[in-house]
């Protein structure tokens, strides 16, 4: 079972027409002196880069929807720092459910590399959905302390931060999508990610055998 993806030609050309928007993003940052561009879209850009380099550096092919993926979590953050956050009040929604979605996928691949590496270790469907959850209910909790983090040394130092906080309905929505995205991959994740975490195990241990 596997879903409909792009081609790879295809995944390359949106790829390189975020990129250039996140790289237009920078350029933007540096002209009007705006730290926050700078950091976001820099970040963000050197994200969309993660797919290319597994395969480069490790022999770890990803499929073209998945980087798709990761590069569309990373670029509608950057353009929601950008503007669309203080304009468009679902966007935030959006993309923390998509960068939760990212977060439970790296954490299902991780497990099921685990399982799939070792005859001795058997993890259950039902742990693997626990696993998933909790991994980024987890995660959800550290990004809002860091976040909030953020907030107090802006208080302190009066830098523009380019992470804030904007409430505790704010991080309570957030943390609620989070939980979204969660349940989406816990619950087709595993249909859907086992190449993924069989190409991943290949590549890995290849390279540690060698």
């Amino acid at each position: 079972m596997s879903l409909p993806r792009p081609s790879v030609a295809n995944q390359r050309r949106l790829t390189r027409g975020m990129q250039i928007l996140l790289v237009a993003i920078v350029v933007y940052g540096v002209v009007a002196g705006e730290p926050k561009a700078i950091t976001n879209g820099g970040l963000g850009l050197f994200v969309t880069f993660v797919p290319a380099l597994a395969e480069r550096n490790y022999d770890i092919p990803l499929d073209p929807w998945l980087g798709v993926w990761i590069t569309s979590a990373v670029f509608l953050h950057t353009l929601g720092s950008a503007w669309f956050y203080a304009e468009i009040v679902w966007w935030d929604h959006l993309t923390h459910a998509l960068s939760a979605t990212l977060v439970a996928g790296a954490g299902y691949t991780a497990l099921r590399g685990v399982d799939l590496h070792s005859d001795a270790i058997r993890i259950p469907t039902r742990f693997a959905f626990v696993f998933i959850f909790v991994v980024v209910l987890a995660f959800g909790v550290v990004w809002e302390l860091f976040e909030f983090g953020l907030d107090i040394v802006a208080d302190v130092t009066g830098v523009s931060m380019p992470l804030a906080q904007h409430g505790l309905d704010d991080t309570v929505l957030d943390l609620m999508y989070n939980s979204i995205g969660a349940l989406i991959v816990a619950m087709f994740g595993q249909a859907y990610l086992s190449g993924v975490a069989e190409t991943v195990r290949d590549g890995l241990f290849s390279i540690r055998d060698e």
